[in-house]
């Protein structure tokens, strides 16, 4: 009970104190950026004090594992192949690494079992899902918009221009 306390204060105390920074002071923090996926996690879930204990050192160390997938996918987006192996080997590589990422998060879903209800269970990686798609939002709002090349319009099947 005095962890998902002293878990709770320490979130709510974080926010508050980054709430009062000026906005264009702001950069990105991942200790605040962790504080309010749990704390969204925490309200969306509903979870307890005591569940919010016992799950999230759990779903650290489930992202301290993905974080290591992800570098490695970071580096293969800057591989550039130049031919037909160099090709097929990256592809592989991506495969692996999307499957060993399905696999961490099969395996960590199932210790989320052993510790809260399958609903709340399935209501925070909800919410897990909801808050990132919130943060991409709320970044693509603060970034200016890519134009995409325009591309030529199709002509329709059996339409033809007859220009002169």
């Amino acid at each position: 009970m005095k962890k998902g306390l002293i878990f709770l204060i320490l979130i709510i105390t974080t926010l508050t104190i980054n709430a009062n920074e000026p906005q264009e002071e702001l950069k990105f923090s991942p200790e605040k950026f962790d504080a309010e996926l749990h704390l969204f996690i925490i309200n969306e879930a509903k979870l307890s004090p005591q569940e919010a204990a016992k799950f999230f050192p759990v779903y650290r160390e489930m992202q301290n594992k993905q974080r290591g997938l992800y570098e490695r996918q970071r580096k293969l987006v800057t591989i550039m192949p130049n031919d037909e192996v160099s090709c097929m080997k990256a592809i592989k590589e991506r495969d692996d690494i999307d499957l060993e990422m399905k696999r961490i998060q099969k395996t960590y879903h199932e210790r989320f079992l052993d510790l809260l209800p399958a609903s709340k269970v399935y209501a925070a990686l909800k919410a897990e899902d909801k808050f990132y798609r919130h943060v991409f939002r709320r970044f693509n709002r603060n970034k200016p918009q890519f134009n995409w090349p325009h591309m030529p319009q199709q002509q329709r099947h059996g339409q033809q221009s007859h220009q002169k």
